[in-house]
């Protein structure tokens, strides 16, 4: 069994002092994706650099405290790629692929539009240019998993407030109707929601931090691991972790029957 985990830290130094490598010690997980680690590489110390058994690998945002994404693996990928070749977000730290035989693994954090109109536009510009790099990928000849946060909510049954929210960002419809192009035309598959079609609360990966958000469960599922057909079906087991908090975000853990060669 592969066992793959996802996270946005919201800061890897905070993550581990909310005890995040503790738990990670326990969940035998043999792939673990990072989003929004808020540091440069040379700044980690050891624990978050290589946890005991993991090899680490980074793609750091330039901008200090800013975006970055990771990924542990138990064993070394043949191949790392940082980036996807579009230097406007290659810069913000926002894909890492790592490659095993035929399976490409990438840790992706997709930008956020909600803090100004600016950014907004920025999140319509990755996403028009990362379909064409879905594409390439789709068609790589390898399994391909895609995981992390794409600041996204897909569908109504994706967020507790959906009526308050149609005119945000997370659940605009031209964001949505980006993501049904990711499961449609695309050719990938939302594993999560292919094992819990009918999934709400229990789906939830993010939560506000202003009010009672986290205390009444009114969260978002932005937090996804999308697979080629094939490796999708191979999931046999998703749940997302709430038994402890190490950042805004919750973990998203899959089990795969699958073989990485």
């Amino acid at each position: 069994m592969l066992r793959i985990i996802t996270l946005n830290l919201n800061g890897i130094r905070s993550a581990a002092r909310k005890g995040f490598f503790d738990w990670l010690q326990r969940q035998d997980a043999d792939l673990v994706c990072l989003q929004e680690l808020k540091a440069q590489a040379g700044d980690l110390p050891r624990e978050c650099l290589h946890p005991e058994g993991y090899f680490g690998y980074f793609h750091c945002a330039e901008k200090k405290g800013y975006s970055g994404v990771g990924l542990y693996s138990r064993r070394p990928p043949e191949q790392v790629i940082e980036g996807f070749g579009i230097p406007e977000f290659d810069a913000e730290g926002r894909y890492l692929e790592a490659v095993f035989g035929k399976l490409s693994v990438v840790s992706v954090y997709l930008p956020s539009g909600s803090s100004s109109p600016e950014r907004q536009a920025a999140k319509f510009r990755f996403l028009e240019r990362f379909r064409p790099h879905l594409e390439q990928l789709r068609h790589s000849r390898r399994e391909v998993l895609l995981c992390g946060d794409w600041n996204i909510a897909h569908r109504e049954i994706d967020l507790k407030n959906w009526k308050g929210n149609l005119k945000n960002s997370g659940f605009l419809p031209e964001e949505r109707a980006w993501m049904s192009e990711v499961f449609g035309p695309a050719g990938f598959v939302d594993v999560y929601r292919r094992l819990h079609p009918q999934a709400e609360g229990e789906a939830y990966t993010w939560w506000s931090n202003r009010g009672q958000a986290r205390a009444k469960n009114v969260g978002w599922r932005i937090d996804y691991q999308i697979a080629t057909p094939g490796l999708a079906a191979a999931a046999r087991r998703a749940a997302v972790y709430k038994g402890a908090w190490f950042s805004d975000h919750a973990p998203l853990t899959v089990d795969y029957d699958y073989d990485a060669g």
